[in-house]
């Protein structure tokens, strides 16, 4: 049984510059088997595939691979592939401060729906009519590596948030269409503060009074919008770091409750055990056997 999952950083993954990594995929992953296996990163990370099948699993997530799709990944996250056949596209591997001494906004990627750590609104399918503006951009992104210029790196995050942008507005003319700004607003608001502060605060009207708004307002957007309760939203992220937590064998059930600010560990147990449909040591055994 495997007692840690490994966690890398860009560093560990090239001798290069330890804030980035671009390659086309197929070389990068025949030199990193080792990342078919559940893995966390440090760093941001997205792959563009041109041509794939199988599967990956993001935080415990399975969806299909398939060409012409795009997935993002914030640090943190757990991951593994388990592809099938021949695999090529583009990946970019960059580190958290990568963007933030180039923009005065140093949280701006948060503001990109695919950079929030919810699996439906990061793993994305571009549309044909797109397809070649997307690759434009990676082969720009691997000549600029291949071939350095004087402020390279300047060029390499202008056309990475052009990439960004792009991709943002395919996903965001259909959000925007169905959701009015202002409370899609307002939720990505409830989301970063849930991000924030999941292990502290665990009540919706808590979260409601930070957002100036009422319980049943904060209730009725994420019913209208996301399909389930204030109250799950919260409980699923709490959920999540727990399965992240639980991989980890170093760490016992009892400081992964105390971790998350459970009053004590049979409360914890009882709390997974109603979200997940199984006890913290049955969903250690099982997830760690399918490794």
């Amino acid at each position: 049984m495997k007692a840690v999952i490994p966690i890398y950083d860009i560093c560990s993954l090239t001798q290069k510059k330890d804030d980035l990594l671009i390659s086309r995929f197929a070389p990068y992953l025949k030199s990193h088997r080792n990342l078919h296996l559940a893995h966390k990163h440090s760093f941001y990370h997205l792959v563009f595939f041109t041509q794939g099948g199988g599967s990956q699993t993001i935080d415990f997530q399975q969806v299909p691979v398939k060409a012409n799709q795009i997935y993002f990944m914030i640090p943190g996250q757990v991951h593994n592939w388990a592809f099938k056949g021949e695999v090529d596209g583009y990946i970019v591997n960059f580190s958290v401060p990568f963007f933030q001494s180039f923009l005065l906004k140093t949280n701006y990627l948060e503001d990109f729906p695919f950079f929030t750590g919810i699996i439906n609104d990061a793993v994305i399918d571009i549309p044909t009519g797109q397809q070649e503006k997307v690759i434009a951009l990676f082969e720009e992104l691997i000549h600029e590596i291949e071939e350095p210029k004087p402020l390279e790196m300047d060029m390499v995050r202008s056309i990475m948030l052009q990439l960004f942008i792009s991709i943002a507005r395919l996903g965001l003319n259909t959000v925007n269409n169905t959701t009015p700004s202002y409370n899609y607003t307002l939720l990505r608001n409830f989301q970063k503060l849930i991000e924030k502060n999941y292990t502290s605060i665990k009540l919706p009207k808590e979260y409601a009074e930070l957002l100036y708004i009422t319980p049943n307002h904060l209730n009725a957007l994420c019913n209208d919008v996301l399909g389930i309760s204030a109250g799950e939203v919260i409980r699923n992220r709490i959920v999540l770091e727990a399965k992240r937590l639980l991989i980890n064998n170093d760490l016992t059930v009892l400081e992964i409750a105390n971790q998350l600010n459970f009053a004590d560990n049979s409360y914890f147990t009882k709390f997974f055990k109603k979200q997940v449909g199984q006890t913290p040591e049955e969903f250690r055994k099982t997830t760690n056997s399918h490794e």
